[in-house]
């Protein structure tokens, strides 16, 4: 198909003038992440739309006129990755060797020559699962740990000083790893909240478009929670008193918690920004559909936090959760009841309560956040007044970005969508087919195996990740679907009959180790083909750490170690080489 239009005479409506200033040598537009229907999305509503006279524009940036473009994988882990420096028990980090670029074709032949040929379409980074966390929140599970090892993580009081290290991380990148081409926007793929607490979205907010935050909650002198409980069960870093992990070689960290709710101070992105949601952005603690049951709402900003039960009674709860035997929450509501004389006094605070679909929808559109636009980060007040969270984006003159809401607000952490939203998807791959478009979401096409209804649309039936597939499919112009949840990085091609293929690209958390992100760059090789690049991203913090730094860098260095050294954690979430650092070709539609 042509993929050869004006932006100015096809059905987005926008004047290609307003968009597309001078570029210079580049081959990207140099105006892009403006709405498809930035004022009255059809995203929302479902209706047809009026067109805007001029969308609003939040740019990219721009390559220097006159300088030509290079690849360019300073602070890529094509350069380096953090490695250990020893071989047994915790593990110091360092600098590592970086990963080799795989060249996948399954799904087509790369031909030779092709180096010299493309030509760059667009550039982007994907970040997901921040997982922003209040590690003093009354409702957290921290005790499963009696279980499960993994169920709570000694670095989780430093998502925030790591998030913002990948915010300085992306900023530093001067160009695209393998096109030099100027990036064009981040989108995060969900689960950039925890606990589904105010608290949170605030931090993330000003994480992704600049502000100073304060992680913490309560107590506004001190840290109340279960690393200075004097449990074993938990790292007791300000502690001289050995603990389970401390057994494990964790260190004795004094001022550790004093440092880590310290204010932080947040750059903001120096690109345009997209959000997509979650399921810990849209349930409570990831899992329980209901915001009605006041019992939870109320322990939430409560001055009483559980910090451990048996071991038997954390695997009950968990297995209930895993099999989601509990998804409005009444079992957990009455679990806390019934452990109600093993609570621990804290400081009650409203800032912790659970935000709604609507909360979440105006942080967004709040001009406060706006950083480099665009304004509601890709969300309209059409979103608010429908109640969706989906909507699509222009990316540049010749891609499209489709942004898919998954979570099941009927509870569960696995997800789904709506028919409306499906229906929504197939209606606009048609309208944009003279657009490639890259797919956005948080579950992957494999855990969208909750159909449970959405209690605000109790009759609509809801779809699996088949299903999306299907519809991804019999589009020629969908190149990719990009997610996360998994926590692990994995790149599956799908393959469907007449040559209609696509590669869904699942990035790892920036929770658990490695901590990464990815930058995609999409290009047309001049030769029937088109090449997806996926290079995986560090933060810009040391691979080393130094013990006695507690400033804001040296403790996103110490969050990366901590992870690495987390017990239970999983070695295999950097995926094989073949999930990291790829060039993925596909035949042109």
């Amino acid at each position: 198909m042509s993929r050869t239009r004006s932006v100015a005479t096809s059905a987005l409506g926008v004047n290609r003038r307003t968009v597309l200033a001078a570029a210079g040598a580049v081959s990207l537009s140099a105006g892009v992440g403006y709405a498809l229907r930035p004022t009255d999305s059809q995203a929302a509503t479902g209706s047809a739309a009026r067109e805007p006279a001029q969308a609003p524009v939040a740019h990219s940036r721009r390559a220097t006129a006159g300088t030509p473009l290079a690849p360019y994988t300073k602070g890529t882990t094509v350069a380096s990755v953090a490695a250990p420096r020893n071989s047994s028990g915790y593990r110091r980090l360092g600098d590592g060797p970086g990963w080799a670029r795989v060249v996948r074709a399954e799904l087509a032949a790369p031909k030779s020559g092709r180096a010299a040929r493309r030509t760059a379409l667009a550039a982007f980074v994907q970040f997901t699962d921040l997982h922003l966390m209040d590690v003093q929140h009354p409702l957290r599970l921290e005790y499963l740990r009696s279980h499960d090892v993994h169920a709570w993580r000694p670095h989780e009081a430093l998502t925030v000083p790591g998030a913002v290290s990948l915010v300085e991380r992306v900023n530093a990148l001067r160009g695209a790893p393998v096109t030099g081409a100027p990036l064009h926007f981040v989108m995060t793929t969900g689960d950039n909240t925890d606990n589904n607490a105010h608290s949170e979205l605030e931090w993330f907010m000003k994480v992704m478009s600049g502000g100073r935050i304060t992680p913490n909650t309560g107590d506004p002198r001190h840290y109340e929670g279960v690393q200075n409980s004097g449990l074993k069960l938990y790292w007791q870093p300000g502690s001289g008193a050995r603990d389970n992990d401390k057994a494990l070689g964790f260190p004795h960290l004094p001022g550790f918690l004093a440092a880590a709710i310290r204010e932080v101070r947040s750059p903001g992105l120096n690109l345009p920004w997209y959000s997509t949601v979650g399921n810990h952005d849209t349930l409570p603690l990831g899992c329980y559909g209901s915001h009605g049951d006041r019992y939870l709402a109320e322990a939430a900003i409560g001055g009483k936090k559980l910090m451990s039960v048996s071991a038997a009674d954390a695997k009950k709860l968990q297995d209930t959760i895993k099999n989601a035997k509990d998804p409005k929450g009444t079992g957990y509501r009455d679990f806390l009841k019934a452990h109600a004389r093993s609570t621990r006094s804290v400081t009650a605070d409203e800032k912790r309560a659970p935000y709604t679909q609507a909360d979440y929808l105006k942080a967004h559109l709040d001009p406060a956040h706006q950083g480099l636009g665009p304004a509601g980060h890709g969300y309209s007040s059409a979103n608010l007044d429908a109640g969706t969270q989906y909507y699509a984006f222009r990316v540049s003159d010749d891609v499209i970005g489709i942004s898919l809401d998954t979570t099941d607000a009927g509870g569960h952490y696995e997800g789904s969508i709506g028919t409306a939203q499906l229906k929504w998807l197939e209606r606009t791959l048609k309208d944009n087919k003279d657009s490639y478009a890259v797919v956005f979401s948080h579950h992957t096409s494999k855990t969208m195996t909750n159909t449970r209804p959405d209690p605000a649309r109790p009759t609509e039936k809801r779809h699996g990740g088949a299903e999306v597939i299907s519809v991804l499919s019999s589009h020629a112009n969908v190149l990719a679907w990009v997610n996360g949840h998994i926590h692990k990085n994995v790149i599956t091609p799908h393959k469907a009959s007449g040559g209609r293929s696509f590669w869904e690209i699942s990035t790892a958390s920036h929770v658990d180790y490695p901590q990464l992100a990815r930058v995609i760059e999409l290009v047309d090789n001049k030769d029937g083909t088109i090449s997806l690049f996926t290079t995986l991203i560090e933060s810009a913090a040391p691979h080393r750490t130094d013990y006695a730094d507690l400033s804001q860098t040296g403790l996103a260095a110490l969050y990366r170690e901590l992870s690495y050294n987390a017990p239970g954690a999983g070695r295999t979430l950097a995926g094989t080489t073949a999930d990291r650092n790829t060039e993925l070709v596909l035949k042109k539609g």
